[in-house]
């Protein structure tokens, strides 16, 4: 119902939250417009809808997506206008206080400006979900996918902004990395379903080859075998909730040791009276003073791990958890503030919600949407060209 209501119906556009500066901390400054349709969303969504049935809602929100990325792939949005809008520029209010004194007040979103490899990744792997999930592949998906990856393969080797789209200087983030691997993986496997005339002579092959040099260059760069686990970014011993979608994605086995060390890394040094924290804003350097909540999605992300390695008691534990933050109409805010018992941040937040149904269905399925993601991942023999 929730994410119905944030539909726009003309255009099937799934706008992130309906309001604008409601701080992520009281009285701080990380306060955003959040007003837009994000690309990142696009595969969560999807899942949430099509395991609920919703085809019909789940085929609009994959039309608008094609609609939103149509065009010279150099030019691709992290987010959009609910009917497409490219034009986003962020200003502030001076003349307004802010929500309980938190200001600036923003209109528009400055990160519309960003390069986020994630979004590459979400793109397609929403297309193949889309795909295998049933709904009519378009003539129209397969030719902005080939322009796509085109730039994708000459750019995924640079530094961006990531997934917290920080105002600090860009970095090699490791999330990023694993969703530009996640493009191609997800383009192999669905040239390999239409095959392999759609996309040209040897296409297949020349998409393994950067799938498997992006997967190394990961496991190389991003893994710090002193800490046991993955980090935030190439260099950096700071940790990510981001970290807890490689497993989800299926980048590595939710068995893998260096998995299992990830989320116990995470368990340890992100977990603040039981709720996961995007990472360590005091020492993490993103452009703005340190202070915010739980992101709420991350916890939900850290019971989807919990249930892919068996661990079933502790995620419905933290899941349940989770569901007492709702306010008296089942509402739930991007984060929660666990020094002030209350949720902060934009209200109500898809991402929340969209997790929420997600590990929902994860308890209560064999094949929920973390399996369903992470099976899509799984590695193939490959087959050498002749």
């Amino acid at each position: 119902m929730v994410l119905k209501g944030l539909t726009y119906s003309p255009t099937g556009g799934i706008v992130a939250a309906p309001t604008t500066s409601l701080p992520e901390q009281i009285g701080g400054t990380r306060n955003w417009d959040y007003r837009y349709c994000w690309l990142r969303d696009t595969t969560f969504t999807l899942l949430a809808l099509m395991n609920a049935g919703f085809y019909d809602e789940a085929r609009a929100w994959r039309d608008w997506l094609l609609r939103a990325v149509a065009g010279s792939p150099d030019q691709l949005q992290i987010m959009y206008g609910l009917g497409g809008e490219r034009r986003l520029t962020e200003w502030q209010v001076p003349w307004l206080p802010g929500y309980e004194g938190s200001s600036p007040v923003r209109i528009g979103n400055a990160a519309v400006k960003q390069t986020q490899l994630d979004v590459y990744g979400e793109i397609f792997d929403a297309l193949y979900h889309a795909h295998f999930h049933g709904l009519p592949t378009v003539d129209r998906a397969i030719a902005i996918g080939r322009t796509v990856l085109g730039h994708l393969a000459r750019i995924w080797r640079l530094p961006d902004e990531g997934i917290w789209e920080v105002r600090g200087p860009p970095q090699h983030f490791t999330h990023s990395k694993v969703m530009a691997w996640v493009a191609f993986d997800r383009a192999v496997k669905i040239l390999e379903h239409l095959g392999d005339q759609v996309g040209g002579d040897g296409a297949i092959e020349r998409l393994w080859r950067i799938r498997d040099e992006i997967h190394e260059d990961v496991c190389c760069n991003g893994f710090d075998p002193a800490l046991g686990s993955f980090v935030q970014a190439y260099g950096s011993k700071a940790l990510d909730a981001s970290l807890l979608l490689l497993p989800l994605v299926g980048f590595l086995p939710p068995t893998d040791p260096r998995i299992i060390g990830t989320v116990s890394a995470i368990e340890r040094r992100l977990v603040v009276d039981g709720f996961v924290m995007r990472y360590d804003t005091g020492e993490v350097v993103d452009g703005l003073p340190p202070g915010e909540g739980a992101f709420l999605a991350c916890s939900f992300w850290l019971a989807d791990n919990y249930i892919l390695q068996g661990r079933i008691a502790e995620a419905r534990e933290l899941f349940e958890r989770l569901l007492s933050l709702r306010n008296d109409v089942g509402l739930l805010a991007e984060e929660f503030d666990p020094r002030l018992g209350r949720q902060v941040g934009n209200f109500p937040q898809a991402f929340s919600h969209v997790a929420l149904v997600n590990t929902a269905f994860n308890l209560t399925r064999t094949q929920g949407p973390a399996e369903q993601r992470a099976r899509a991942g799984h590695r193939k023999p490959r087959t050498p060209a002749m």
